[in-house]
C-alpha cells in the first residue's frame, strides 16, 4: 500500500489546533481533538508534532502573525514623521477590532507560555520583534516599556470587556515616549 501524498497536512493540523483552542480553549487541545478537527488520522498529528507543546509552539508562531501583519500593513513604526504614540494606539485598535476569536487565541497562547516553558521563546519573539522596531525610534529601555504597556492595555481590554479607547492609549503611550 502506498502512502497518500498530502503536502498540506502539517498546515491543516496547525490550523485545526488554532480552531480547537479558539472554540474550547487550551484545556480542549489534544492530539485527538486536533486530528478530528483536521480530519486526519491521529497518527498524523503525532507524526508532525510529537508533543502538544510542539503543536502549541507552531500554533503560537502562526497566531503571532496576526499583530505582525497589522504592524507591517501600516508601516508607521518605521516612519520618523509619524506620531509614535498615535501609531501604536492605532495598531492596537486595528488588532483588537479584528476577529475576536483570533485575538483571544493569540493572547491565550501567549499567556500559556507562563506555565509551558517550550512556548516562552516563541512568545518572546513577538515582544522582541516589536521592541526592536520601537527601539529604532526610541531607546531600548523605552521600547521595552512600550511593549509592556501595549501588552497591558490589550489584556485589560480582553479581560474587562471595556471597549478599547484609542485616545486614552495614545495619551498613556505618549507619557512613556521621551
Amino acid at each position: 500500500m502506498s502512502r497518500r501524498y498530502d503536502p498540506d497536512r502539517r498546515q491543516r493540523i496547525i490550523d485545526a489546533a488554532i480552531r480547537v483552542v479558539g472554540e474550547k480553549g487550551l484545556a480542549g487541545l489534544s492530539h485527538r481533538s486536533v486530528a478530528a478537527e483536521a480530519d486526519v488520522p491521529l497518527g498524523s498529528t503525532t507524526y508532525h508534532f510529537r508533543t502538544l507543546d510542539e503543536l502549541m509552539v507552531a500554533a503560537l508562531r502562526q497566531a503571532n502573525e496576526g499583530f505582525a501583519k497589522v504592524v507591517a500593513s501600516r508601516g508607521g513604526l518605521a516612519d520618523d514623521r509619524t506620531d509614535l504614540a498615535a501609531e501604536l494606539a492605532g495598531l492596537m485598535g486595528e488588532w483588537l477590532a479584528g476577529d475576536r476569536t483570533g485575538v483571544e487565541l493569540e493572547c491565550e497562547l501567549y499567556l500559556a507560555a507562563v506555565r509551558r516553558p517550550a512556548l516562552r521563546p516563541v512568545a518572546a519573539e513577538w515582544a522582541d520583534d516589536l521592541a526592536a522596531r520601537l527601539a529604532r525610534r526610541t531607546d531600548p529601555r523605552t521600547a521595552r516599556a512600550l511593549v509592556a504597556l501595549v501588552d497591558g492595555i490589550c489584556l485589560q481590554v480582553l479581560l474587562t470587556g471595556v471597549p478599547y479607547d484609542e485616545e486614552f492609549a495614545r495619551e498613556v503611550l505618549a507619557r512613556v515616549i521621551p
